[in-house]
């Protein structure tokens, strides 16, 4: 029968292997960190004729549908996968390991799926509230009872990205499958499945903190006890049922290099200069004052992961002066290190562009990025490349003709557009009453006045971490940066960088207004109320700070406690 089937190669209560299918796209490090933080042994599939031999297969799909289908196709891993799920195995699909299960979608036109379920995946759609992908933490309403979630509080909210979804559907509802549902935008969507021992979710329970753990514990547990089919159904949710709102994350940024001798720190500058001004010591080979050292780099991402920061970027400012990503094994080595103990999403930028490294062999933008990824990376930022790239996209625009890909495209063809972020580092370029402006800059009007009483002004574009200016403003680089393929910009502010004054909520709000991916509001907090300030007054889905956390100026649970006072949706740990 089915049940000793499922548990070939188990014997009652061994702890079963699991079985991974990685096709080689996105981070599926921090899975395998996961499963075995939990005590359990990971292998890898490479072979087709292991999927029919393995105890419960484990599928963390990432990028793109097309892409996915691709790759199962070449691995020859179609046919054994399909027979595996219809024999009613032990299967955990997770983002695309779900997706792939139906029939196809909108992502890629013509590109089949698997079919085991029926229906077509659909793109989340736009407005002024709604930036796509949904990126965060959001909640579900459950539709039946599993052992999966054995270890889950009913609150706990879990981790998203993504851009298209699974609609709910009479046949999927008649048919028993749906497990969860959430929803986005107004739209409620399914956003885990089950039936028997074949369960799938659309969020990342490798990302979601100690909530995600709990459920792959649960998940695997079931699986040794042979109980994990075990499902009662609940009743229907109504229509005017409420539904988890997505949270407001609170990100903490670690910007990271090489100090003067030689070890990689965590430091902070104003205005982005981040060498000491007053300690009357300057080093011999800067000639200027030593670089802040704050911390080591794993260590206060750690620290910040369990006080319940919503996710973690690592900016590399080193500047690759004398290399690449390629060549730079410590930052590499502290990503790797990190994601062994942090299950929420890491971000990391510094040096994500085309090079030519150490003995002239020359790197593509995709396959920094994919080193990055590989090492346990999420989300890939790109700076000063996105600025010559919207540059180019623009010129192309205004004059036609050919343009080269950009790295921006290239990666977000092959990952997604949710892992690549664009982060923008404007500087206010004040205009005078008799100042004619570009009719190529957004002129607006700042909280504050420049330094001779001017009250308007442009947000310039800058490259080499604000040291040189270039033609282009924020806004035009933010749209740009959309139609190229980015699922999210980091928004700075030069001038506001390091004041611990506030966010520029003016620069915020005129980029929401101008793209409909979601924006990270970065520079300038120092206080809980920013946080509750920049939420309330504009539409920014993150706010992002880092001085005040590294100093123990604030806490992140003070941040939250705060928000949660204001009436913002706020993901608690405790």
């Amino acid at each position: 029968n089915n049940e000793t089937n499922n548990q070939n190669n188990m014997t009652s209560n061994e702890k079963p292997i699991v079985s991974l299918l990685d096709y080689g796209a996105g981070n599926v490090r921090s899975v395998r960190n996961a499963i075995r933080a939990l005590g359990y042994t990971v292998v890898d599939i490479t072979d087709p004729s292991q999927i029919l031999e393995a105890s419960v297969l484990l599928f963390p799909g990432v990028g793109s549908f097309g892409t996915a289908m691709k790759s199962l196709t070449e691995k020859k891993w179609i046919e054994p996968l399909t027979q595996y799920l219809k024999e009613d195995r032990p299967y955990l699909g997770i983002c695309l390991g779900m997706q792939t299960l139906f029939d196809a979608s909108e992502e890629c036109e013509g590109v089949d799926g698997l079919g085991i379920l029926p229906g077509c995946v659909t793109k989340f759609l736009s407005n002024e509230t709604t930036p796509v992908p949904q990126i965060g933490w959001n909640g579900r309403v459950v539709h039946q009872t599993s052992p999966v979630f054995t270890h889950l509080n009913k609150d706990d909210a879990v981790y998203f990205v993504h851009s298209y979804y699974v609609p709910m559907s009479e046949e999927l509802r008649d048919g028993g499958w749906v497990l969860t549902s959430t929803e986005y935008g107004g739209v409620r969507y399914v956003s885990a499945i089950q039936k028997g021992n074949v369960v799938a979710m659309q969020f990342h329970p490798e990302k979601s903190g100690q909530a995600g753990l709990n459920i792959i514990q649960g998940f695997l547990e079931a699986v040794q006890n042979k109980t994990l089919s075990q499902t009662v159904p609940l009743p229907t949710p109504s229509l005017t049922q409420t539904y988890p709102q997505l949270v407001k994350r609170v990100v903490v940024a670690l910007d990271v290099r090489t100090n003067d001798s030689g070890d990689l720190v965590v430091t902070k500058g104003d205005q982005y200069d981040v060498r000491e001004k007053d300690s009357g010591e300057t080093t011999e080979a800067s000639g200027r004052g030593n670089v802040r050292n704050l911390g080591k780099p794993v260590s206060l991402a750690e620290r910040y992961y369990n006080e319940g920061a919503d996710e973690i970027a690592f900016l590399n400012i080193t500047s690759f002066r004398g290399g690449g990503v390629l060549e730079d094994a410590p930052m590499l080595q502290v990503l790797e290190a990190a994601s062994e103990h942090i299950f929420v999403p890491l971000t990391v930028g510094g040096g994500i562009r085309s090079y030519v490294g150490q003995g002239g062999v020359e790197y593509s933008a995709l396959e920094v990025a994919s080193r990055y990824f590989r090492a346990g990376a999420d989300k890939i930022s790109i700076g000063s490349d996105a600025v010559y790239a919207a540059e180019a996209y623009w010129k192309q625009k205004k004059s036609g003709g050919e343009r080269n890909t950009t790295s921006l495209e290239a990666i977000s063809q092959v990952y997604g557009v949710q892992a690549v972020v664009v982060s923008i580092d404007p500087k206010r370029v004040y205009l005078s009453s008799s100042d004619v402006p570009d009719s190529k800059h957004t002129v607006l009007t700042p909280t504050q006045i420049g330094p001779n009483g001017e009250t308007s002004c442009y947000y310039q574009c800058t490259v080499k971490g604000g040291r040189e200016k270039r033609p282009i403003d924020a806004i035009a680089l933010a749209k740009a940066a959309e139609a190229l393929g980015a699922g999210e910009i980091m928004l700075n502010c030069i001038d506001m960088d390091g004041t611990c004054s506030g966010y520029d909520l003016v620069l915020m709000n005129a980029v929401c207004d101008a793209v409909s991916i979601p924006v990270i509001a970065s520079s300038g907090a120092g206080t809980v109320e920013h946080f509750g300030e920049v939420f309330e007054k504009t539409k920014v889905k993150a706010a992002l700070a880092a001085g005040m956390f590294h100093r123990k100026e604030v806490g992140i649970d003070e941040v939250k406690s705060h928000m949660e006072g204001r009436g913002l949706p706020t993901r608690r740990t405790a």
